[in-house]
């Protein structure tokens, strides 16, 4: 096997080290105490929290900007199926030769998201204020990868940059920003235990069901 593919492997070892890490430190953490009175379901407003929460309706920052909002969700998704690839090539398994040119599409796609993202970031001046380094370098990294991804697909020659895109991207990700595929799920488990703990969530409809 190739140079590059075992930095890639190392790098995922690396990776997911650092995150399980992370995950067995928020399982310790445990539940957030709360000395208020309970007056509400929490079970039901965490499982709230992960779906009717996350409708764009129901988000400022989303609804009053759609089509970065939409961006960001075709990024997201362009970065999971970048991920799910790399885990196909790392497991050496042939991908359909009829699925492949469909998946560069979608990465292609995604990584123009990432672009307008990123000059969203660069020329709204609220946005650029509230940027750090960070930012930055986690879009720019992704952005890349789901390039060499969708480059890999087409032209099998290309693979060392996408791996070397792919190790460094991962890298990053348990010590940047990128950190928030772990912290998201914490975070909204959090926010529905606050929330259902004061009876708010689930939202309650006008004839109160």
């Amino acid at each position: 096997m190739s140079w590059y593919y075992w930095v890639a492997v190392v790098s995922a070892a690396i990776c997911t080290s650092v995150c399980l890490y992370c995950v067995a430190y928020l399982v310790k953490r445990g539940r957030p105490v709360d000395y208020s009175k309970k007056s509400g379901n929490t079970s039901s407003a965490i499982l709230y929290s992960y779906t009717g929460a996350m409708n764009p309706a129901f988000k400022e920052s989303a609804y009053l900007n759609l089509p970065y909002y939409i961006a960001g969700v075709v990024y997201h998704l362009g970065t999971f199926l970048g991920l799910l690839l790399f885990i196909l090539f790392l497991a050496q398994i042939n991908i359909n030769e009829g699925v492949k040119p469909v998946s560069a599409v979608l990465l292609f796609t995604g990584a123009a998201c990432g672009v307008a993202i990123l000059l969203k970031r660069i020329s709204d001046k609220k946005v650029r204020l509230l940027s750090t380094f960070d930012d930055y370098l986690s879009n720019i990294l992704v952005t890349t990868f789901q390039v060499t991804a969708g480059l890999a697909l087409l032209f099998p020659h290309s693979e060392p940059f996408y791996f070397l895109t792919a190790s460094l991207m991962l890298i990053w990700l348990p010590f940047g920003k990128l950190k928030h595929v772990i912290y998201f799920f914490a975070a909204r488990f959090h926010l529905g235990y606050f929330y259902g703990w004061r009876n708010v969530w689930p939202v309650k409809t006008r004839e109160g069901k």
